[in-house]
């Protein structure tokens, strides 16, 4: 942290400035309007206040809109920044998460105003399904790095499956053509990058500390395959009780790893977020149509823990914000 007594010694790329924003700050908007659509579930299954969701959902649209005009501002200002932000192997992925942002807000979105929610939800698939090829594009031109195979390069595959999560009350007649080409590519990606991801973890060097917790981002092509397999075949089955149980397995799993001390705070751990709010998601609709009182536990107990881990990041978010650590070179 720089003191009065040691301002004039440090160098000036520690000074804050927009060039430092992080592009994988769009996952805090990603971790909120899960939190909201969490909660609207649980409102429908539990009798909580619908109040609840809707404050957390324009919560999570106010941060989009400042970090949107923030990157703008940065992309205008140090474009060779940004172009080397999306051509970095592990950080370009997280562009996907702009993307997804917009696919969930236009949930958010969908009570309120139904019209603008399917604008927002055309111009968000547009926008996930360019980001898709470009990113297979560049993966496709080979020699790429084993050790760069990392739970961030599920992002993309996750954000196809978005759509079909959030286009299922979509009235556009093509709108179910969309969401079946979304989960016929996200699944297929999942699949290809999940045995990748893996392999890299098995046989390769542990990846540093400080990227412990995108470990979580496993658990989402489940959690988030549970929802939009479900929103695409209109049922809850067997085949959705088994994407649900091996996203519940990876998250008991991985929690103990990405839980601990020791880890630094950074914007990075904003990638927890979503993974859990997804997970929570699927754990309070499939508690609706099994009606065991087990699982309705662990979907209580995920809404809890969810809730606690958005607070906390929040908080320690507005911390490093306030004290220049973040926008920091």
């Amino acid at each position: 942290m720089i003191t009065l007594s040691s301002t004039h010694s440090q160098p000036l790329q520690n000074a804050a400035s927009i060039r430092n924003l992080p592009v994988n700050l769009f996952a805090s908007v990603m971790g909120l309007a899960g939190l909201a659509i969490a909660w609207r579930q649980a409102s429908h299954q539990f009798g909580a206040s619908m109040l609840v969701a809707e404050v957390i959902g324009m919560l999570a649209l106010s941060v989009f809109l400042v970090l949107g005009v923030g990157y703008l501002v940065k992309a205008i200002r140090y474009p060779g920044v940004v172009v080397a932000e999306y051509r970095h192997p592990v950080t370009g992925n997280f562009f996907g998460t702009i993307t997804i942002a917009m696919l969930l807000l236009s949930s958010v979105l969908a009570p309120l105003s139904q019209p603008l929610a399917e604008a927002v939800w055309t111009v968000g698939a547009v926008a996930t399904i360019t980001f898709c090829f470009m990113i297979a594009t560049r993966l496709l031109q080979g020699r790429i790095d084993a050790a760069h195979a990392v739970p961030a390069w599920f992002i993309p595959g996750v954000a196809t499956l978005d759509i079909a999560v959030a286009g299922s009350g979509m009235s556009m007649p093509w709108a179910h053509e969309v969401n079946l080409f979304a989960l016929a590519v996200g699944m297929m990606l999942a699949l290809l990058f999940f045995t990748m991801i893996m392999s890299r973890l098995i046989h390769h060097e542990p990846m540093p500390a400080g990227m412990a917790p995108s470990l979580l981002i496993l658990v989402a092509p489940f959690a988030v395959g549970f929802l939009a397999y479900g929103n695409v075949m209109q049922r809850v089955d067997t085949f959705s009780g088994l994407l649900f149980y091996s996203g519940l397995f990876l998250f008991l799993t991985l929690a103990p790893r990405v839980f601990c001390k020791g880890i630094p705070f950074a914007s990075s751990w904003w990638a927890i977020s979503f993974p859990l709010a997804a997970l929570t998601s699927a754990a309070l609709k499939y508690a609706m149509f099994v009606q065991v009182w087990p699982v309705t536990g662990i979907a209580i107990i995920l809404l809890a823990l969810l809730n606690v881990v958005i607070v906390v990041l929040v908080a320690r978010t507005l911390h490093i914000l306030f004290n220049g650590e973040m926008l920091a070179g």
